[in-house]
C-alpha cells in the first residue's frame, strides 16, 4: 500500500460487515487454544505436576502443527447431510465445534491425579478439532473478502481471539479460585455455544473449485478404484504445492523458513509463562488480572495497530518490526526473574509482551493470507500455519527442561535469541522483493 493513504481512510476498513464478523469466528477458535496449552499447564501445574512434565504436554499444541495432512480432506470432501444444509465451509465449523464441546467436557471429567493419561488423550482431541475449526475459518477468511482486507480481518480475528483467550485465561482462573478447575473446563465447554451460534448464522462465502482436469475425465473414471484415488490424492495434496512453487520460484523456500521460525520465539516463551507467575509466588487472581485482563487490551491495542499498519505501509515493514519487538520483549521477562517480583513490574512486561505479540500476529496472519490461492486455501493456509508452529512447539516441549536445568533467566535469553532466524530471513525477503521491483521498473 502506498505510504500516503490517509490514517483515517485506512481505520474505515474496521467498519465493514466481514470484517466485524471475524470476532465471532475469532472466538470460537480461540477459546479451546489455551484450554490444551497454558490453562492446562497452570491446572497441571496448581496440582503439583512436575515442570518437566508439564513441558512434554506442550507437545499436544504438535497437532496444530500438523493439520496440512487432513486439510485436503477438509478441502474437497463433503460431509453428508450438513455440507447440503450449511455449505462445505460452515459444516465442517459445526463439526469441529461439536468435537471440541466433547473434549472439554472430557478433560474436565478426569482426575489430575489419577487419569492424567485420560486428560492428555482428550487434550489431544480437543487439540485436533479445533485445528480442523481453524482450517475451515482461515478458508473462510480468506475467501470472504479481497487481500487488502485481510489485514483487518486478522485483527478483528485477533480481538475475538483474544476475548477467547480473555475467557479460556482470566476466566478459568477465577472459576478454579473460587470453585475448581473441573468447574472452569465445564463452563468453558458451555462458551462454545458462541461458535455454534455463529456457524449456524453465518453466510457461506464463494470459494473456488478445484479444475478437476484430472478427476473428471472420463477414461479417469473407467480406471480401478486405486487409480482414481492416486488421481485424487495428486489433485488435493500435490497441486497446492506445485502452485505454491509455481507463483513463487525459488524464493518459495525463503519464505516456508520464514514462516517456521516467526514465531518460534513467542510459542517457545508461552509454554512456560504461567509455570513461571505461579513459582514466582503471584497467586492465580494476580495472574488473571494482570496478565489476561490488562494484557488483553494490549493486544487489542497491538493487533488492530498491526491491522492499520498493513492497509497504510504493506506487508513487510511491519513484519519486520513485530519480528524485532517479539524477540527484544522476550528478554523483558529475564530482568523480572532476576528482580523482586511485584505486581508494577509484571504489569509492565506482560504490556510489552502483548502489545508486541499484537502487532506481529495481525501483520503476519495477514502474510500467510497473501500467500494463498483461493483455488487451494485450506490447504495452503493449513501448510503456512502448520509449519508456523511446528517447529517451536517440537522446541518448546524441552522448555521444563531447559528451566529446571539452567533457570528462568537462562531461558528467556535463549527464547529471546531464538527470534534472531526471522529478523534476518525478513530483511532477505524485503532486498528480494526491493531487487524485483527495481528490476521490473527498468525495461533495461
Amino acid at each position: 500500500m502506498a505510504d500516503n493513504k490517509s490514517w483515517r481512510s485506512a481505520f474505515s476498513i474496521y467498519v465493514q460487515p466481514r470484517v466485524r464478523g471475524m470476532i465471532f469466528l475469532g472466538f470460537s477458535a480461540g477459546l479451546p487454544f489455551l484450554l490444551v496449552f497454558s490453562t492446562l499447564s497452570a491446572w497441571l501445574r496448581d496440582e503439583g505436576v512436575e515442570r518437566s512434565v508439564i513441558g512434554f504436554f506442550s507437545w499436544i499444541g504438535v497437532t496444530y502443527s500438523i493439520k496440512v495432512f487432513w486439510a485436503p480432506v477438509v478441502d474437497r470432501l463433503s460431509l453428508p447431510f450438513l455440507t447440503k444444509f450449511l455449505g462445505k465451509r460452515r459444516s465442517w465449523m459445526l463439526l469441529a465445534q461439536l468435537g471440541v464441546v466433547v473434549g472439554l467436557v472430557g478433560m474436565g471429567s478426569s482426575d489430575s491425579h489419577s487419569q492424567l493419561q485420560q486428560i492428555a488423550l482428550f487434550a489431544v482431541w480437543v487439540a485436533f478439532c479445533s485445528a480442523t475449526q481453524d482450517v475451515v475459518i482461515d478458508a473462510y477468511r480468506i475467501e470472504s473478502v479481497n487481500p487488502e482486507y485481510q489485514g483487518a480481518m486478522a485483527a478483528t480475528y485477533v480481538l475475538g481471539y483474544r476475548i477467547a483467550l480473555l475467557v479460556a485465561g482470566a476466566g478459568a482462573f477465577y472459576i478454579a479460585d473460587y470453585a475448581s478447575w473441573k468447574v472452569a473446563y465445564f463452563v468453558m465447554a458451555a462458551a462454545m455455544s458462541v461458535g455454534l451460534v455463529t456457524t449456524l448464522c453465518l453466510k457461506e462465502p464463494d470459494h473456488k473449485h478445484f479444475d478437476g482436469r484430472l478427476s473428471e475425465n472420463v477414461a479417469v473414471k473407467r480406471q480401478n478404484i486405486w487409480r482414481r484415488l492416486s488421481i485424487s490424492f495428486v489433485d488435493a495434496v500435490l497441486h497446492p504445492f506445485v502452485e505454491f512453487f509455481g507463483r513463487n520460484g525459488k524464493v518459495g523456500l525463503l519464505i516456508l523458513m520464514l514462516i517456521a521460525v516467526y514465531k518460534m520465539s513467542d510459542i517457545t516463551m508461552g509454554v512456560m509463562a504461567n509455570p513461571f507467575y505461579l513459582d514466582l509466588g503471584f497467586s492465580k487472581k494476580d495472574i488473571a488480572d494482570i496478565s489476561k485482563v490488562f494484557g488483553f487490551f494490549m493486544t487489542i491495542a497491538g493487533a488492530a495497530m498491526g491491522g492499520v499498519l498493513v492497509v497504510r505501509y504493506g506487508i513487510m515493514r511491519p513484519l519486520l518490526l513485530g519480528a524485532v519487538m517479539v524477540a527484544a520483549t522476550n528478554l523483558l521477562f529475564a530482568v523480572l526473574a532476576v528482580s523482586d517480583p511485584n505486581l508494577l513490574l509484571l504489569a509492565g512486561v506482560i504490556s510489552a509482551d502483548n502489545l508486541s505479540g499484537g502487532i506481529a500476529t495481525s501483520v503476519f496472519i495477514a502474510y500467510l493470507s497473501s500467500l494463498t490461492s483461493t483455488a487451494y486455501t485450506a490447504t495452503q493456509y493449513a501448510l503456512f500455519s502448520s509449519l508456523m508452529t511446528l517447529p517451536a512447539q517440537l522446541l518448546g516441549g524441552f522448555s521444563g527442561v531447559v528451566v529446571d536445568s539452567y533457570g528462568y533467566t537462562v531461558f528467556f535469553i535463549y527464547a529471546s535469541t531464538v527470534g534472531l532466524p526471522a529478523i534476518v530471513l525478513v530483511l532477505l525477503l524485503m532486498r528480494y522483493q526491493s531487487r524485483s521491483k527495481a528490476y521490473n521498473y527498468n525495461p533495461g
